[in-house]
């Protein structure tokens, strides 16, 4: 089983929202995650909001969990 870390998109149509999920690769970028580890939100020109429990986060990559490169540049800033 190859587990990814990764975005799924959420909200109406346009917004920038989604969830930060622990999903299987080839699961659907909306299927059912394996775990919800918070949430983004990209607002207008370099404004953005998130909250992701980064304990669950390491506990995954020490798992083997790959993140997706979005979710690293997320988390790196």
């Amino acid at each position: 089983m190859s587990v990814v870390i990764r975005l799924s998109k959420m909200g109406k149509r346009g917004e920038g929202r989604y969830r930060v999920v622990v999903t299987e690769k080839r699961y659907r970028r909306d299927g059912e995650p394996i775990e919800t580890l918070g949430w983004y939100e990209k607002k207008e020109k370099n404004k953005e909001n998130k909250e992701v429990n980064k304990a669950r986060f390491d506990y995954w990559l020490s798992k083997g969990a790959k993140p997706s490169i979005t979710v690293e540049k997320i988390l790196s800033k």
